[in-house]
């Protein structure tokens, strides 16, 4: 008897099998308790069948779409021993008020187990202005750490041996200007390139998705991106130059699916830019890395992870035909979901946040950020931020979820989901190539558009009561009697300290070496064969500042305006 009639045969059979437990046993209970709900969904709102069944992963092939960890197509992990032999990174994501105060909370960190450093920047910093900036009142060091020059630099990393310790930088419009300003301090240093790992986020595309925080257009701000690929192939083999990023996509209220998506199809972007630009795929893919939201839905998140992998493996291989097996491998950070954390009881987020992070793990990523409970309220207290830490502690040393690789792999339910979501990706691929581009579909308006109807719908759910939310929408509490956290207050002394800085800087330097360096800039950013970050580099050696930078290439690439949808 052939394997195929063997198969229907044995579907007919669970058909058979599934008529009579409805029958006998799910019948007569629905007739005593009736469920609670007509339709169950996914965070995503996603319908979830009641059960699922072998019949449900029939069209999925083992070999083809599982397979094993550490081999295509990475279902189930890039690594064959998952987290038996390394751990991931525990990159807690840092950064408020002065460099002073950061580096201070960097070592705190440290001291308590924290494996890898990860920077968050002030709105000031992030929009490529000075800390002195009419633009900037108000704002310095209050969403992140306040970062205008290369001396900021080497006090924020003060003590941290770079090329022991691994640094991620979420900076994305002037990405190419801090991290000239990072290579420019280690140099001082006296630590070479070659020996330094961490990231750059440098995801300029979901700026323009979700964030929203750029300075030039999309095609130029791509000039710089893969100015930076070009530069780190050359010099920095253990730098990840681009952190491909989902998670803010995830945070303006998209669904998992389109995270997934449109993550992914920014990441064919960033390759098709590179490969423009003159680069051999192996030369910079191997150095590309993703960036994920770890929300609630546990089931969705771990398929979603699964998914990514298997889908970026295909990508790589037969559209990029790439020939390195680390292109072809998606490494990826995880961070809880911050938009998930809520006002109202706050505590109650200690426990969003570790399911969160369990999900990410059980996923398999390979660095992990769990959120603060008190940052639906402020930047996280010291106290905050070792909770967090000791999450992640807890989940890697204490519940036994590292102990084998991909253990839902199998799964009736997470299976057809990871497929699910898979066919959803390939679909918004389909419709995106077809606009000519991600770059074309964000001009358009398509993925923006995307996400407001699903962060409209979801809202609209919550509203109805059809999404729980504790102590939002259910089970609310007069005053807070799980207890009032305490609030990290950034005073505008920072912004003091901040302009006395950069006034002695300008005072001090030598500016004539200053000018030729940023006049090198502009001239460099005119011929679209140079490549702007040397330039950059010799522009942080001679103490300009993160705005003269900036400034210096505004006139040149022009300033984005994001249109009316």
């Amino acid at each position: 008897m052939s394997e195929s009639v063997n198969t229907t045969a044995e579907s007919t059979a669970r058909d058979e099998q599934e008529r009579r437990w409805e029958e006998n046993c799910l019948n007569p209970s629905l007739a005593r308790m009736p469920e609670s709900q007509s339709e169950f969904t996914t965070v995503s709102l996603r319908p979830v069948k009641r059960l699922y069944t072998p019949n449900d992963i029939a069209d999925i092939d083992y070999a083809r779409d599982i397979g094993f960890p550490g081999a295509p197509p990475y279902t189930r992990g890039i690594h064959p021993t998952g987290y038996r032999a390394k751990l991931w990174t525990m990159r807690q994501f840092a950064g408020f008020g002065s460099a002073f105060d950061t580096n201070e909370r960097f070592k705190y960190l440290l001291a308590h187990g924290q494996t890898g450093l990860s920077t968050a920047f002030d709105l000031p910093t992030l929009m490529g202005y000075d800390s002195d900036h009419p633009i900037s009142e108000g704002e310095v060091g209050k969403c992140g750490v306040a970062i205008s020059s290369r001396e900021d630099i080497e006090v924020l990393f003060d003590g941290i041996p770079l090329d022991r310790v691994t640094t991620s930088m979420t900076i994305n419009a002037p990405a190419s200007m801090i991290f000239a300003f990072f290579l420019a301090a280690a140099e001082r240093r006296g630590i070479a390139l070659h020996s330094i790992g961490g990231t750059l986020q440098n995801d300029i595309l979901k700026e323009y998705i979700a964030q929203k925080e750029w300075i030039y257009p999309p095609r130029p701000a791509m000039r710089l991106v893969t100015d930076t690929f070009r530069f780190c192939a050359a010099e920095m083999p253990k730098w990840n130059s681009i952190s491909i990023s989902g998670y803010h996509i995830r945070e303006a209220g998209s669904t998992a699916a389109q995270e997934l998506a449109f993550t992914l199809r920014d990441g064919i972007e960033y390759v098709d830019y590179g490969i423009r630009a003159g680069l051999d795929v192996d030369e910079f893919a191997p150095r590309l890395s993703f960036f994920f939201n770890a929300h609630n839905d546990f089931f969705e998140e771990i398929a979603k992870y699964r998914a990514a992998r298997r889908i970026w493996h295909r990508v790589m291989t037969e559209r990029f035909k790439a020939k390195n097996p680390r292109s072809r491998q998606m490494r990826f950070h995880t961070q809880t979901a911050g938009v998930s954390l809520t006002v109202q009881q706050p505590i109650n987020n200690i426990i969003r946040v570790a399911i969160q992070a369990l999900a990410g793990v059980i996923g398999g990523t390979q660095s992990l950020h769990c959120d603060g409970y008190d940052e639906a309220l402020a930047l996280p207290t010291e106290r905050a931020a070792l909770i967090a830490l000791r999450t992640q502690q807890i989940i890697a040393h204490e519940t036994g979820v590292v102990n084998t690789v991909d253990p839902l792999a199998g799964s009736y339910f997470v299976e057809r989901l990871t497929k699910d979501m898979e066919e959803e990706a390939w679909e918004y691929f389909r419709k995106i190539d077809e606009m000519g581009g991600m770059v074309e579909a964000i001009e358009a308006g398509f993925p923006q558009k995307e996400i407001h109807e699903s962060a409209y719908q979801y809202q609209r759910a919550v509203e109805r009561g059809e999404k729980v939310i504790v102590g939002v929408n259910e089970f609310e509490m007069e005053g807070n009697e799980l207890g009032e956290p305490n609030i990290l207050q950034i005073d505008e002394t920072v912004a003091e300290l901040q302009r006395e800085r950069l006034d002695r800087l300008r005072r001090t330097r030598n500016q004539a070496a200053a000018d030729r360096a940023l006049d090198a800039l502009r001239r460099g950013a005119e011929d679209p064969r140079a490549n702007t970050m040397p330039l950059l580099i010799d522009c942080a050696r001679a103490d300009c500042t993160l705005g003269e930078m900036c400034d210096a290439l505004r006139p040149v690439f022009g300033e984005y305006q994001e249109p009316s949808f």
